[in-house]
């Protein structure tokens, strides 16, 4: 004969721990399809024209940020 006992809060617990689980990954992906890729890109933008503005030259800001050579002369060409 199988006896066991079931604790409600133990299950309240375990419920618990998935749903934040569920809900970390769900918020996760989210975030990715709403733009995490748009918050970084931007930020790297800002690198490139802060070590544009000293002096710093494009090859060096391609290596630091990941941006296209030619999005990183563009900069140049404004900020210049």
């Amino acid at each position: 004969m199988l006896t066991a006992e079931w604790n409600i809060e133990e299950e309240i617990a375990y419920v618990r721990k998935e749903a934040l689980e569920e809900g970390r990954e769900e918020g996760l992906e989210k975030g990715l399809q709403e733009g995490w890729g748009k918050g970084r890109k931007e930020g790297c933008i800002e690198i490139a024209q802060s070590a544009l503005a000293e002096g710093a030259t494009i090859e060096f800001v391609q290596k630091i940020t990941g941006l296209d050579f030619n999005v990183i002369k563009n900069l140049q060409t404004r900020n210049g």
